[in-house]
């Protein structure tokens, strides 16, 4: 079987992150299996863009074409990729040298839609004693409570993520009423995003794929227990839009065991160890979310009339495969 092709794109908005992207840059360009093309996306920042065209011209640098924010970024990159495997990375994620080669495998199954991997944590100042683990997704990590093996998920963590590039075109791309701009907390893009491909193809799987494997640079700024509680509230906010577009059944599903399961283990654990601080943070953390739930449930506005990019008329067909299984 011929193995597909691969476009990588790096989306990235600031001259803050330079050393973040020129280490994210270097990690794909040092793959095992390198892939036909990157796509480096600048969302709105033109001394970055010619910093950018200096320094590897090699890559295909292509200015953010939507409103600003990390959707119309990556919509952009979509829109001059020309891979049939879609993969994004964070400007301030560094990939293994394996990264590539385990996203890119299992799409031998035909039945695979997307594949997504483990995001390990590199706090620059260290973990902060306070900081659970559990709240990991925080700095947008994977955490306890994740698959530990590979499996079929609901939806990848955005730092690590592919799809087959057709699907996504297809299905109009990233909500641009959704996700980071700048600085700002908000996110959820990829988790509307992954609801709404599973649902226009209910025999195709997303596949959680540990072994390929990013770090995510965690500075001091999202370190602190300001940006922790802003972030809580702001995944609410944006978990109660997702579920607007989507209905709470299949936009709170994870949640919900999570909420069951992960987080009671975690108080139970800080508490027997006598560590009031993670424990204070968990608790703190879960009603920051839950209050940002409700505030975005009850706010106006919160299930527009209509999807700002929806589905192409011409969705991508559904084929059979020589077992049957639709993809």
């Amino acid at each position: 079987m011929t193995t597909p092709t691969l476009s990588v794109v790096i989306c990235s908005y600031t001259m803050a992150r330079w050393d973040d992207v020129r280490a994210a840059l270097a990690s794909v360009r040092a793959q095992q299996r390198p892939p036909e093309e990157i796509i480096l996306v600048v969302d709105h920042c033109p001394e970055l863009a010619e910093r950018l065209a200096r320094h590897d011209p090699q890559a295909r640098l292509v200015l953010s074409a939507e409103r600003p924010g990390v959707s119309g970024a990556r919509n952009t990159g979509l829109a001059a990729a020309g891979g049939e495997i879609l993969a994004f990375l964070d400007d301030d994620a560094v990939a293994e040298p394996d990264w590539t080669e385990q996203l890119v495998a299992p799409y031998a199954d035909p039945a695979v839609l997307g594949v997504g991997g483990l995001v390990t944590s590199w706090w620059e100042r260290g973990r902060p004693s306070w900081f659970p683990p559990e709240f990991d997704w925080v700095v947008g990590c994977s955490y306890p409570g994740s698959p530990e093996h590979t499996s079929a998920v609901r939806n990848f963590i955005g730092a690590n993520m592919s799809f087959r590039r057709a699907a996504v075109a297809a299905a109009g791309g990233f909500r641009s009423d959704l996700g980071r701009v700048g600085t700002s907390p908000y996110g959820c893009e990829e988790t509307e995003l992954c609801l709404r491909l599973t649902a226009l193809h209910p025999g195709a799987e997303l596949r959680y794929e540990p072994r390929a494997v990013v770090r995510q640079h965690v500075p001091p700024a999202r370190a602190k227990v300001s940006y922790f509680v802003s972030r809580c509230y702001a995944e609410g906010r944006s978990k109660a839009r997702v579920a607007g577009y989507t209905g709470t059944r299949s936009a709170l599903a994870s949640e919900r065991r999570y909420l069951r399961r992960t987080i009671p283990a975690a108080v139970g654990r800080s508490l027997a160890q006598r560590r009031w601080s993670a424990a204070g943070a968990l608790v703190g953390g879960v009603s920051a979310t839950v209050v940002g739930y409700a505030g975005g449930r009850l706010a106006p506005g919160v299930k527009p009339a209509a999807d700002p990019r929806p589905a192409a008329p011409e969705a991508v067909r559904v084929s059979e495969d020589a077992r049957g299984r639709r993809t």
